[in-house]
């Protein structure tokens, strides 16, 4: 997600045009960060023109989101070369990555490299103190007691209750790169719910390198994922819930029985499956066989009517055989899932997929990605035909014209579909109304307000 605004000439020297990449867990960094600058005197705006500081908070997780963020500290290069005193300042994940200092060399211009562990240092870095040193994979944490500056749409806030992952599933370099699991305290969670919907959020969209290991770096607290997702349910008010980023193998019979029995946490879930191949998952790392992921997903279609599943497959890890990949497509189009991304398989440097021998060529891997996608799109057609008649709770993003725009059970913000609503000029933003599905395409639904 970039923010950008229009330009201008003149330039507050407090200034900060901020630019945030990647997921939303690191959103919710870069809001943390701009409420601490707001709260040291600084000035956030999305005029660059306007701002004496360009601050990037980038996401390095694939070499296409290195590229972005590159890309990013170009376009910033340039704005500081019409004016010398300007200052660009680089956080997040590519600066956690390339620990050697690498970057630096690569792109003198940039004033400030800050790494996760500094975040809460960022006002006085910029007042002038040093930047702090840090040591070797971060372990900072954001809690309900740090200032932070929503920059969702107001009824829309992500909450954040881990960060880092002890998955260490073997093609990804996440945990390298933000650190092993740490969790939350519940009451800091549950803290900042109750803040965020105090504030006018009707969707909290909770997020974690893996929501459902919640609780496993801190055993002798008692906190799991199934006890967190009862609180927050319990918590009063008429707003919804949405778990993005589970684990198949963290699954326990307690937290699914937290979701299907929960009045707020709406029928969807995002659980990236990766493969369906009993030797890739096992290479992958994963610690879940294709029994298990079926068995899983068969009971969490009997508990939990209407559900929506989201996962992701890569194509392409070193080894995969026609055979395992017939496999992965053939389970993609048993199972019909209604929401599913694909990503050719790269690899990682430090990884252990890198290193693995019988590397797929990246034309092979991109190819059978893309006839994965293909599939999916057929497969979502129909999914989408099928909401035609049914009646959805939809929460109106936006209103423009005649017709309103939002999301019901199968959208979340910035990743999946949406619902167009016709004469929908008199519904309001950030408000839940019934809409009769009366239209679908493969990335729309269409409908009227339920009379």
């Amino acid at each position: 997600m970039t923010h950008y605004g229009r330009r201008r000439s003149g330039a507050d020297p407090r200034g900060v045009f901020p630019v945030s990449l990647g997921c939303p867990k690191n959103l919710v960094d870069t809001e943390v960060m701009a409420g601490l600058l707001a709260t040291s005197g600084y000035r956030l705006t999305l005029d660059e023109e306007a701002a004496s500081i360009y601050l990037i908070n980038t996401c390095a997780f694939l070499p296409a989101a290195r590229e972005e963020a590159y890309a990013a500290i170009r376009d910033a290069v340039r704005w500081k070369k019409r004016r010398p005193d300007r200052r660009i300042v680089v956080t997040g994940c590519l600066p956690e990555k390339f620990r050697d200092g690498s970057l630096q060399e690569r792109f003198p211009q940039v004033d400030v490299w800050l790494r996760v562990d500094a975040i809460p240092r960022l006002a006085a870095v910029l007042d002038g103190a040093p930047v702090p040193e840090c040591g070797g994979e971060p372990v900072f944490l954001c809690d309900h007691t740090m200032p932070r500056l929503l920059l969702t749409m107001p009824h829309i806030a992500y909450l954040k209750i881990a960060d880092g992952c002890d998955n260490r599933c073997a093609y990804c370099s996440i945990p390298g790169i933000r650190g092993g699991l740490r969790s939350r305290p519940a009451a800091s969670v549950l803290t900042e719910a109750r803040q965020l919907l105090d504030g006018g959020a009707r969707e909290l969209v909770v997020v974690a390198q893996d929501i459902t290991a919640y609780g496993q770096d801190r055993p002798a607290d008692g906190e799991n994922a199934a006890g967190l997702i009862r609180e927050l349910d319990a918590l009063e008010g008429d707003f919804r819930l949405r778990l993005l980023y589970t684990h198949p193998a963290h699954y326990t019979a307690d937290f699914i029985d937290a979701v299907a029995e929960s009045r707020h946490v709406i029928p969807y879930l995002d659980i990236p499956l990766q493969h369906i191949s009993d030797r890739i998952l096992r290479a992958m790392g994963r610690r879940a066989g294709r029994a298990d992921v079926e068995a899983l997903l068969r009971t969490l279609r009997e508990r939990i009517p209407d559900l929506v599943l989201r996962t992701t497959f890569i194509a392409g890890l070193p080894g995969e055989t026609e055979a395992e990949f017939a496999e992965l497509e053939a389970f993609l189009r048993e199972q019909r899932f209604e929401r599913c991304g694909v990503f050719a398989f790269s690899p990682e440097p430090g990884t252990p997929a890198a290193r693995m021998s019988d590397q797929v060529p990246g034309k092979i891997a991109a190819e059978r990605a893309d006839a994965l996608m293909a599939l999916q799109q057929e497969i979502m057609r129909e999914r989408q035909r099928e909401w035609i008649g049914r009646v959805d709770r939809v929460l109106i993003d936006a209103v423009s014209g005649s017709r309103a725009f939002g999301r019901g059970t199968a959208d979340a913000p910035d990743i999946d579909n949406r619902v167009v609503i016709s004469h929908g000029n008199r519904l309001k933003v950030g408000e839940f109304y019934d809409i009769v599905i009366t239209a679908a395409d493969t990335y729309e639904l269409r409908g009227e307000c339920k009379k």
